[in-house]
């Protein structure tokens, strides 16, 4: 038998469903990516309105079935109306919820990368983050959370933890300089860069959007991700498309 479950997280996507209902995807800190139906939502009385669109992030009471939930309640604590208010920050922000889909589990606990997600946007509403830092961050501290990012910290040749000035992407990280002569190919990182990278995969969550670079460290960091992009997913991101279409 069904039972009445209280979940906290943030809608994804919102597909509308018949005549007036809507299919929502839901990252819930404890239960991971959820599929979620709000019945009557885009009747314009209805009390799921506003809060089953994207970036609506709260409370969830929710209808637990044996396949799907039903929404019965949602109490939204931050709307994110800020993003819709600038074509470009707002591209970034459904970009961010398009990584966060992808490398969701469905029914899997998703705490840190809820919080991840909320802080990130958070960031973006902040004119002193530019949006192409916080997109940075934010794609390399979720491919942490994935499981599958370079190493940062020492060659993944030898193990040498000095002497880090090689980034090869086929290699899956660092090279110290007497490895990468040997190896060859990859691209150079200054040290700025470098202990940038360091600082985004390690610092606690709350100091992660606490710094500004130089434009010459976030081309780096640019250049960097953007391989690592390529080599960590295997989707074309249609919001990223449209980012990329700004520039």
């Amino acid at each position: 038998m069904g039972q009445t479950i209280l979940l906290n997280g943030m809608v994804l996507s919102a597909m509308p469903i018949g005549d007036y209902d809507k299919r929502l995807v839901v990252l819930t800190r404890e239960r991971g990516k959820i599929t979620v139906f709000a019945r009557g939502a885009r009747r314009p009385n209805s009390s799921l309105l506003a809060s089953t669109s994207p970036f609506a992030f709260g409370e969830f009471e929710l209808f637990e079935g044996k396949t799907a939930y039903t929404a019965c309640r949602i109490s939204v604590k931050n709307y994110f109306r800020e993003l819709t208010e600038d074509v470009e920050v707002a591209y970034y922000g459904f970009y961010f919820l398009e990584l966060a889909d992808y490398y969701a589990v469905e029914n899997i606990e998703a705490k840190d990368m809820c919080n991840l997600l909320y802080v990130s946007l958070r960031a973006l509403t902040k004119p002193v983050f530019p949006n192409r830092l916080v997109r940075r961050i934010y794609e390399l501290r979720m491919f942490v959370l994935a499981g599958e990012y370079p190493d940062l910290f020492s060659c993944v040749s030898c193990g040498a933890k000095e002497d880090l000035h090689t980034f090869h992407i086929a290699r899956g990280g660092m090279l110290c300089g007497g490895c990468s002569a040997v190896i060859g190919g990859g691209m150079d990182v200054d040290a700025s860069t470098l202990y940038t990278m360091q600082y985004i995969v390690a610092t606690p969550l709350a100091r992660l959007y606490s710094f500004q670079v130089t434009e010459e460290v976030l081309s780096a960091l640019e250049r960097i991700l953007d391989m690592c992009l390529r080599r960590y997913t295997d989707r074309e991101f249609h919001s990223l498309q449209l980012i990329n279409g700004l520039c």
